[in-house]
């Protein structure tokens, strides 16, 4: 396999670094704005050079965001060029223009990155689907808010504080707002129900709560109580419906979302016939997230295309209820249940219901209580 590299950051640096000591597996040109230069690949600004080349059989796609890495990789595949990529908004944004174009093109499409970093989380769906149906997905998806989450609990800091933290460790960007706004984890949740599930899930349906309204008073007030606050995403597929939604989410201080520590991942699938199968590791950082992608130029190698054909379209159903902790707004006096200080219990209610009025209340701050009410 010879490989044109898009980008040389983080990711793409491992992907080279990883592939070096491999006599399978070669990348023959790099795209770079920098003026780089290694010694066993051609480094280049130029992608149209990268495409032209009939050598090159595979485009690694590693440098982020939507534009221009959408228009390179729709250009890689109208040239018959096999892709990979880490870029979740990328996948999920263009799903379902990329994912058909990749089939109907006859060339092999993986993204065993874009979740999870490097746990094997959307191959091992691959392999769950053959056997069973999957009736639900999600956890904790983003290190950084795991981070943030678990220093404001174990430390006793700040919001800012851990924040600023998380940012002087590499955990968190100049700009956080994809990650505590919980952009990160919603693209993640869609990609794996539209995996897990066998569909294209309309995305404007998914609901999404972050992190940043949280409070330190919050946290003392979840202790107290015997909980811990985790940013979680659900999606759950039950008689041809599908609940999707990604929200801070309160568990039990025993339960093993509780216990995940600084910037780690918990992801979880809930099988007819495994049941609950959970997969922990770091969903961040250069070789664990450049492994996983030199993982799927192997898979390619092997002939293992996207994991499951395109989906139908389907909306998203988000009536379920639940209870909710909800600190500030005005939310309806005869669905509270009980109050803890100045925040409340809800009686159960919708997840859609809550969602809206959060969009009527943008300085409260909401987390689920994970189980029965």
């Amino acid at each position: 396999m010879r490989i044109g590299l898009l980008g040389f950051g983080v990711v793409g640096r491992g992907v080279y670094d990883i592939t070096a000591a491999r006599d399978d597996i070669k990348v023959a040109k790099v795209v770079c704005l920098e003026d780089i230069s290694l010694p066993d690949a051609e480094v280049t600004k130029d992608f149209q050079s990268v495409l032209a080349d009939q050598s090159i059989d595979t485009i690694v796609e590693a440098m982020g965001g939507l534009h221009p890495a959408y228009e390179f990789v729709r250009a890689a595949i109208e040239a018959g060029k096999n892709v990979v990529t880490s870029n979740k908004a990328l996948v999920c944004t263009y799903y379902d223009e990329l994912i058909p174009l990749a089939e109907a093109k006859g060339v092999q499409f993986r993204c065993a990155a874009a979740v999870g970093g490097g746990i094997c989380w959307l191959s091992e769906l691959e392999r769950s689907r053959r056997v069973q149906k999957i009736m639900q997905v999600g956890g904790i998806m983003n290190g950084t808010c795991n981070y943030i989450l678990d220093s404001m609990t174990r430390l006793g800091l700040g919001y800012d504080e851990a924040l600023k933290q998380a940012q002087a460790l590499g955990y968190a960007e100049a700009n956080p707002t994809t990650d505590v706004e919980g952009i990160d984890t919603w693209h993640k949740v869609i990609l794996s129900s539209n995996i897990a599930f066998g569909v294209s899930l309309d995305t404007a349906q998914v609901p999404v709560t972050g992190i940043s309204r949280i409070t330190a008073e919050d946290v003392e007030n979840f202790k107290a109580h015997g909980y811990v606050c985790k940013l979680v995403s659900t999606g759950i597929a039950k008689d041809g419906a599908y609940s999707v939604y990604v929200q801070p989410t309160l568990f039990e201080n025993t339960e093993p979302e509780a216990t995940i520590p600084t910037n780690y991942n918990l992801i979880t699938l809930v099988g007819e016939h495994s049941g609950r199968q959970s997969f922990y590791g770091q969903g961040a950082g250069r070789y664990p997230t450049a492994y996983n992608v030199v993982q799927d130029c192997v898979d390619l190698l092997c002939g293992k295309g996207f994991y499951v054909p395109y989906g139908e379209k389907v909306s998203v159903d988000n009536s379920a209820k639940l209870c909710y902790y909800i600190r500030g707004g005005s939310f309806p006096a005869d669905q509270i249940a009980q109050h803890w200080g100045n925040a409340i219990i809800t009686k159960p209610v919708s997840v859609e219901s809550v969602h809206a009025w959060l969009k009527e209340n943008p300085d409260a701050f909401i987390a689920a209580l994970n189980g029965v009410c």
